[in-house]
């Protein structure tokens, strides 16, 4: 479908879409775990002594520390210039993965290192190592690993390249958000195209494989042409990866995103069409539409997993690593066991106090049913490959799509014809292309823990 008509098109549906939508990276989702899951759950779910010592790990590290604070993030960070934080924050995690290796059975090595923030290179090159140290003395990675971290180009020299590399990273993960100078002002994050790219090229010849470039739309003073201009710097870096993120208003998190409310933030048209640009710019550039947000070349792993249906989601957005337990390390990290999810203190002070109590910090969670069990794997498949097929859930769960789920098919209907899925006979799903920009709401259909907004405020950021 020509852009042109696929702009009308979903300017003519999207009043009905254009609404608070989760991202799924778990389900149930984060805002229904409780209290009512804490660290002896943890611990217990650790010690389950089904556990194969062959299965692999994939890892988690949150690194809080940023410098300055980006206007749009509503991420769990810490600003600062105290030397002493990261000091005694690396002490600290290093007594959680203790605790955390103590309670398994079974040895198990990691196919999967994921370091995200904040910004892991607040920590200074040596402190880097430090940090891999302490994880993988623990939890030693498998060859061929996938080990992967976030970075912000303004605080990451030469030297923190090379001792990431000497480490065993191979995949960078760059914010660019947008490189339109306006854009960057009113976001508060100065960063030339020529520093991003900079380390692009660094990471490169350090012997980096992958390089992933982060951009947001819907941030203020952004129009399709300004959007244009990023999308050429993108194109000239050619990253392997690249995410594309809709901007989350949420106030309510983060509330220096108040002030955007005054620096004229697109309206809904407008982000739907810098969005279509992206998608337009990036197929044609030869990236493949992963799903949701990502971007990939056809070689990259993720490109394979989507290809050999391997693909999944999980709290670091998509991912290879399909039915592999997931340990969280650091404030507000998020581990998920089989059937739980255990999310650690927010708060520094807090996370520093627990671990120090109990060797673990879990804050909450949530330990599935069989129906939440049914239901994520029905919401991550529709997410991660865009269908679901009758015959697959009836050799999982014994039954048929078409009467256990009747209503969600029901309720999918108008979806259907507004040209966003396709519904066989039997219960079938296949989301069409001008679904999969719209595939978190229909993810919502099958979603029984949708939970009400509190005091009139949205839980979740727009869909579009």
């Amino acid at each position: 479908m020509e852009t042109a008509r696929l702009i009308e098109r979903l300017e003519r549906i999207l009043p009905r879409y254009d609404r608070a939508a989760p991202r799924y990276t778990s389900y149930p989702t984060a805002p229904v775990w409780t209290d009512a899951y804490g660290p002896d759950d943890l611990l217990a779910d650790l010690a389950r002594p089904e556990q194969d010592p062959s299965a692999p790990l994939s890892l988690y590290v949150h690194v809080p520390f940023c410098r300055s604070l980006c206007h749009f993030c509503a991420c769990n960070r810490v600003i600062t210039h105290d030397a002493e934080l990261p000091e005694r924050y690396l002490d600290t995690l290093r007594r959680e993965v203790d605790a955390i290796r103590a309670a398994l059975p079974v040895e198990r090595a990691a196919t999967q290192q994921h370091w995200g923030g904040g910004t892991p290179t607040h920590l200074s090159p040596d402190q880097a190592r430090r940090l891999f140290a302490s994880v993988t003395d623990a939890f030693p990675m498998s060859p061929g690993a996938e080990v992967s971290i976030e970075v912000d180009p303004r605080v990451t020299t030469e030297a923190h390249v090379d001792a990431l590399r000497e480490c065993g990273f191979g995949r960078l993960s760059m914010g660019v958000q947008d490189f339109d100078p306006r854009v960057q002002e009113a976001i508060h994050r100065i960063q030339p195209v020529e520093t991003t790219a900079a380390l692009a090229e660094g990471a490169r010849r350090a012997g980096f494989t992958s390089v992933n470039l982060d951009l947001i739309y819907g941030l203020p003073y952004q129009s399709v042409e300004s959007f244009r201009s990023t999308l050429d710097a993108v194109l000239a870096i050619a990253p392997e990866r690249i995410a594309l993120y809709a901007y989350a208003h949420v106030t309510w998190v983060a509330k220096q995103q108040r002030g955007f409310e005054r620096k004229d933030l697109p309206d809904p048209p407008t982000r739907l069409r810098i969005l279509l640009l992206a998608i337009e710019r990036l197929l044609d550039a030869g990236y493949l539409f992963i799903g949701l947000d990502h971007f990939a070349r056809p070689e990259d792993e993720l490109a394979r997993a989507l290809a050999d249906r391997t693909l999944r989601r999980n709290f670091m957005g998509h991912t290879t690593q399909a039915g592999v337990d997931l340990l969280g390390f650091g404030p507000s990290a998020i581990s998920e066991l089989g059937a739980s999810y255990a999310q650690s203190h927010r708060e520094l002070p807090a996370w520093h106090a627990a671990v120090a109590e109990r060797g673990v910090a879990t804050l909450r969670g949530h330990r599935l049913s069989p129906d939440d069990l049914e239901r994520r794997w029905l919401i991550s498949t529709l997410i991660c490959l865009g269908e679901l097929s009758a015959e697959d859930y009836r050799a999982r769960f014994g039954g048929e799509l078409a009467c256990e789920h009747a209503a969600e098919l029901e309720a999918l209907a108008p979806a259907a014809e507004d040209g966003l899925v396709e519904i066989g006979t039997d219960g079938s799903l296949t989301v069409t292309p001008l679904g999969r920009l719209l595939v978190r709401n229909l993810a919502m259909v099958f979603d029984r823990h949708l939970p009400s907004p509190a005091d009139g405020r949205p839980v979740f950021s727009r869909a579009v």
